[in-house]
């Protein structure tokens, strides 16, 4: 949900209702500032109104970067938009062509944020070989460049050349692609 608080467009990435055995019922929030990126943490007491944005989702088709922003097409209308990298979260995991929901203010009709999809599969370009019996513990990782250039930690059966799955919300390994 995309709130107006203080003047400022604000995305709620957590919130709690707490009702104490005394006291006013209210809730524990962590806001992410839409032009900044900060994360805050605020209590609203029961009862307070708050103005929702309206906030719409388009899909949008990565096309390339270069000095002028990160550049993507509207799927619908094939308009082409320059987004800067601020409102981009992983931006060495944006490859050409991928698919991407762009958040846009409805009223005043800007982009607020690009979500790629949870998860990707790229190709490994480079990782040392694993060598069986290098570790003692049976979670070891060592780190991969994948096609787009991002560096991802991976276990150590992961070899140059395998295509693995990424969760883009944390550059996480998530699994080996057939």
């Amino acid at each position: 949900m995309c709130i107006e608080y203080n003047g400022q467009l604000f995305f709620i990435v957590q919130f709690q209702h707490v009702k104490p055995g005394k006291g006013a019922a209210f809730v524990r929030t962590k806001l992410k500032n839409v032009s900044t990126g900060k994360v805050i943490d605020n209590t609203f007491n029961a009862g307070v109104k708050v103005n929702e944005a309206r906030v719409e989702r388009r899909p949008h088709q990565f096309l390339y970067n270069d000095d002028m922003g990160y550049h993507f097409m509207n799927a619908e209308t094939f308009e082409q938009i320059p987004i800067e990298e601020s409102l981009i979260d992983n931006t060495g995991l944006l490859k050409e062509g991928m698919e991407v929901e762009v958040l846009y203010h409805a009223d005043t009709e800007t982009p607020l944020m690009v979500n790629l999809p949870t998860t990707v599969a790229f190709e490994v370009t480079y990782t040392e070989p694993g060598v069986r019996g290098d570790t003692s513990s049976t979670n070891s990782l060592k780190q991969a460049t994948v096609e787009t250039g991002a560096t991802i930690m991976v276990p150590l059966f992961i070899n140059t050349g395998d295509k693995i799955k990424i969760d883009t919300r944390d550059n996480s390994y998530v699994e080996r692609v057939k």
